[in-house]
């Protein structure tokens, strides 16, 4: 099959004729038909998240459909269609396992990362760690939504029951979370690169009430932050946002070091979280929410072989909405 395969940290994926992997009793192969890139997978690439496995295919939002079946892998068919998010294995034993909080699991393998993904034509993935999925939206449509709307749903219950939620860094996953936070009832204020009007238009067409520079303060005070962009000197930007009682999430795996702010705008039970991962029940809970909102997804197409020019433009932040890799 084709690939794009990292060879180093820090080095272009390089296009590469490779073995389809081998199917064991647990698992499924899965042809794959899109799969979207992340942010995390430019930490991956670029070296910024630690000890990747390498040689490495990336990619963690994965569309396609089920080739084989392993002979422990019972609930899937050959033919159905399935989806591969960035969680793909835990113990299972551990306290967090056992207290519903796997994503924090110590044993905790991630696809695209320690476990070969989605950046080529066929990947083999755990079944207790993929989802099926309908066939009410296109692979290209449904690819972001395996990691960008499932961060998305988590961050956005970290921050409560905010009626006014500020986003930073409006992309794949804040385009996604925009739509579920407009969907229960909640103002989206939009903060974004500075002047960059593209994505200010963008934001006020998903139906934010305001959108501005990511050092403007919006109109009034907000109830919750969520930050998507990996940029550390907006956690206090955020925290002059927030009213008292406030939450600051900070959603990316990664994130430049966050500089010394004064007490006073953490004052007032203000306080910052950070996201981890996710949960297979955020899987759940979130795509079972999909077709009631209805989300709609931005995308922008790549074939496999452009996956450096892709992960260039998120680098830049020349996309708007999401890049999806397609195989066909």
């Amino acid at each position: 099959m084709k690939a794009m395969v990292l060879l180093a940290a820090g080095q272009p994926l390089v296009l590469q004729d490779v073995n389809i992997p081998e199917c064991g009793p647990e698992d499924i192969l899965i042809r794959v038909r899109a799969c979207a890139v992340c942010r995390t997978d430019l930490h991956v690439c670029d070296g910024d998240l630690p000890d990747p496995k390498l040689p490495l295919i990336p990619g963690h939002e994965i569309v396609g459909e089920v080739v084989k079946v392993g002979t422990k892998a019972g609930q899937f068919q050959p033919g159905d269609r399935v989806g591969v998010p960035w969680l793909g294995h835990t113990c299972g034993q551990c306290h967090f396992c056992r207290a519903g909080n796997e994503n924090l699991c110590d044993e905790a393998r991630f696809t695209g990362y320690q476990i070969d993904g989605g950046y080529a034509e066929y990947t083999v993935a755990h079944h207790r760690f993929v989802f099926p999925l309908g066939n009410k939206m296109s692979a290209v449509e449904a690819a972001p939504l395996l990691c960008a709307g499932l961060i998305g749903y988590r961050s956005l219950r970290m921050a409560g029951d905010a009626r006014r939620l500020g986003i930073y860094g409006f992309g794949a996953a804040a385009h996604i979370v925009t739509q579920v936070a407009i969907h229960e009832g909640r103002e989206v204020y939009a903060f974004t690169r500075p002047d960059d009007k593209i994505a200010q238009t963008f934001a006020r067409k998903l139906g934010a009430v305001w959108a501005g520079n990511s050092d403007e303060k919006p109109p009034q005070l907000i109830d919750a932050a969520i930050i998507y962009a990996p940029v550390g000197n907006l956690v206090p930007c955020a925290l002059r946002s927030i009213r008292k009682g406030g939450v600051v999430v900070c959603a990316g795996i990664h994130m430049s070091d966050i500089p010394a702010f004064p007490y006073h705008i953490l004052w007032g039970e203000r306080s910052i979280k950070s996201v981890a991962n996710l949960t297979r029940r955020d899987g759940e809970e979130f795509l079972a929410l999909v077709p009631n909102i209805p989300i709609h997804t931005e995308t922008e197409m790549f074939t496999l072989g452009q996956a450096n020019e892709a992960l260039s433009k998120l680098r830049q932040g020349a996309v708007h909405g999401a890049a999806v890799l397609v195989m066909d």
